[in-house]
């Protein structure tokens, strides 16, 4: 007989085959407040006149304005405990993943894999029992996971990632209370485009620190006031608008004292990871802590 289902999980990845970082973004909240959030959620989209928040069609005001309201909202409702948002950020140039023959696809299933142990378990009570919702548009097979949890003698290989390397098998239901997963589409669930919208925050805050920093310098009242600056070096358009995404969002967890640095590590980190805005930077665990490769045929 199954357990009636406490807590909902939203999860979704941002450029997982491409570029130096990678991220995927869960949010999670407890069932009963689904409802009330998605609505929310849905006026405020439709304050915007976006239908659906997608992170890479970001390129003008309109989407903008609702990703800054969308900011708005995590850091209010987060500030209350009502919401979580934890997103983990992979680099690809690091003595884990720079590896010949990385099999992406494969090493994300493994950061899912530690994105369900440290937020699942760690950050929520531990007889939550949960729904997860990855977006339908993964490049994860969800039915091959869902089948881990039908079968009780089935688990999934991973990395052993607190000890000295080797494998061992997780049973989803067992170690993290996971009842049901069920992809969905992101345009009829609000609370998965918040996944998407910090994933995607997350890698950009890291690729374009250096830009960011100096549309910041550009930007400010001073430089406005001295200097015209150098045309050649404008960004553009699309780098704008998510520049003052970014900076708005960096503003407003300051405000609320969240505990999300932006400087420190060059891009978005959170060094409490209780924090209930929490973006994390995964660390290889060992010298075996190694991507899976694909296999030779």
């Amino acid at each position: 007989m199954s357990s009636a289902v406490t807590h909902i999980g939203f999860a979704d990845e941002a450029y997982w085959n491409t570029g130096r970082f990678r991220s995927l973004g869960m949010v999670t909240l407890p069932l009963n407040c689904v409802e009330v959030m998605e609505s929310e959620v849905r006026r405020l989209l439709n304050e915007s006149q976006v239908s659906e928040f997608k992170w890479n069609k970001l390129r003008g005001a309109k989407e903008r304005f609702a990703a800054e309201k969308l900011c708005k909202f995590i850091v209010e409702k987060a500030s209350a405990d009502q919401i979580r948002v934890d997103v983990l950020i992979w680099d690809t140039e690091d003595s884990r993943h720079k590896i010949a023959n990385r099999d992406d696809i494969a090493n994300l299933q493994r950061m899912y894999y530690h994105i369900f142990r440290n937020v699942l378990r760690a950050r929520w009570p531990d007889n939550a029992i949960w729904r997860l919702h990855p977006d339908e548009h993964t490049a994860l097979n969800w039915e091959t996971v869902r089948d881990c949890l039908e079968n009780k003698s089935t688990g999934i290989d991973v990395d052993r990632s607190l000890s000295t390397g080797g494998q061992f098998r997780i049973r989803l239901r067992q170690e993290f209370g996971i009842q049901e997963i069920q992809a969905v589409s992101s345009g009829a669930h609000p609370l998965l485009q918040l996944a998407d919208l910090f994933a995607g925050l997350a890698v950009f805050s890291r690729d374009n620190f250096d830009d960011y920093q100096k549309w910041l310098q550009a930007t400010s009242p001073q430089a406005r006031l001295f200097d015209e600056g150098d045309a050649s070096d404008d960004p553009s358009r699309s780098s704008r608008e998510r520049f003052q995404v970014l900076k708005e969002f960096d503003r407003l967890c300051k405000q609320r004292k969240l505990g999300v640095s932006l400087e420190t590590k060059r891009g978005l980190w959170t060094p409490k990871p209780q924090n209930p805005i929490n973006f994390w930077i995964y660390e290889p665990q060992h010298s075996e802590d190694k991507a899976p490769q694909k296999e030779r045929r």
